[in-house]
C-alpha cells in the first residue's frame, strides 16, 4: 500500500510518577507522542495513522521508526475535551532530534452530513510538512510531543467538491519528568538508591559495577534519597535530604561517600 507522509515536528521541555529504568544505562529518554485535535463542523475526520519516525541528524538518511506503533484509524473529533491518542510511547538514546515524521496510509476519510467522502493528501504532501526543531533530550527524563491537529484548517473543500488533507498542526512539548543521578562510593557491593517525597511511593534503583545510578522519571519536587548498601559491605545506610529535581533536568547528586 502506498503510504503518504506527513511531517510535524516540535521539541522543548512529554506522565505522572514513573517507575525508574536500569541504572546501567544513563544516556537515554522515554518519549510519548499523542494526537490531540481542534473542533471542527463535520461528523467524522478519520485519519490513518501508520508510523512515527524521528530524525536526529541526516535530514535524508537519518529517519528511524519510533516502533511500538499500532496502525490505526483514528476519528480526529473524538480527541477533545482533554481526550487524546497515544501513538507511541517509546525509550530513545538521549541527544539532539531534529525532526519527528507522522507517517500515514490510505484509509482517510470524512464523514460529511452522513455521507462519508475519500480524504486525499496531495502529491505535494507526499514529501512531507517539516517543523525543524533541533532540541536535546536530557538522559532519564520523560517527554510528552503533543500534535493538535487543527481540523477546520486542515480539511480544503476542491472545485470538483472532493476533500483534502492539508495539514495544520499545532505541537508542543512537556517534559513530564526529571532525573537524579551519581555515583556511590565505595562501589565494591551493589548498593539500593530510593528517592521519596511526602507520601508519595519511593523511586528505587540499584547502583551498577561501576557505583553509578540513575533515578528515570522523577516528577519535579524535593525528595530525601537513601543509599542502602548490601549488608555484606559492612557499610551504613545514608540518606540525603532536600534534592531537588526540576522538570527536564538532570539533578546530579556528584560523588556519595558512605562509611
Amino acid at each position: 500500500m502506498k503510504k503518504h507522509v506527513l511531517l510535524l515536528v516540535a521539541l522543548a521541555t512529554f506522565f505522572t510518577a514513573f517507575v525508574s529504568c536500569s541504572s546501567d544505562d544513563p544516556q537515554t529518554s522515554q518519549v510519548a507522542v499523542r494526537l490531540v485535535d481542534a473542533p471542527g463542523d463535520y461528523d467524522e475526520v478519520n485519519i490513518d495513522v501508520q508510523d512515527v519516525m524521528i530524525n536526529a541528524g541526516d535530514e535524508e538518511n537519518g529517519w528511524q521508526s519510533l516502533g511500538n506503533v499500532t496502525p490505526q484509524v483514528y476519528n480526529l473529533l473524538e480527541l477533545t475535551g482533554g481526550i487524546d491518542a497515544l501513538l507511541v510511547d517509546t525509550e530513545i538514546p538521549a541527544g539532539k532530534i531534529g525532526q519527528i515524521r507522522l507517517v500515514l496510509g490510505e484509509n482517510n476519510s470524512i464523514v460529511v452530513d452522513g455521507e462519508t467522502y475519500p480524504l486525499a493528501t496531495p502529491s505535494a504532501q507526499q514529501s512531507g510538512l517539516k517543523l525543524n526543531v533541533h532540541q536535546d533530550l536530557v538522559g532519564g527524563v520523560k517527554y510528552t510531543f503533543i500534535l493538535d491537529f487543527m481540523v477546520d484548517k486542515s480539511i480544503v473543500v476542491e472545485g470538483t467538491g472532493d476533500y483534502s488533507l492539508k495539514p495544520t498542526i499545532r505541537v508542543t512539548t512537556e517534559a513530564a519528568s526529571g532525573a537524579i543521578s551519581g555515583m556511590v562510593n565505595p562501589f565494591e557491593y551493589q548498593v539500593e538508591v530510593s528517592a521519596v517525597s511526602g507520601t508519595e511511593e519511593a523511586i528505587t534503583t540499584l547502583t551498577n559495577e561501576e557505583g553509578k545510578f540513575m533515578l528515570h522519571g522523577v516528577p519535579a519536587g524535593t525528595y530525601s534519597v537513601t543509599f542502602t548498601p548490601d549488608e555484606a559491605s559492612g557499610l551504613t545506610a545514608k540518606t540525603v535530604e532536600e534534592v531537588t529535581v526540576v522538570l527536564g533536568e538532570n539533578t546530579d547528586m556528584g560523588t556519595v561517600e558512605l562509611e
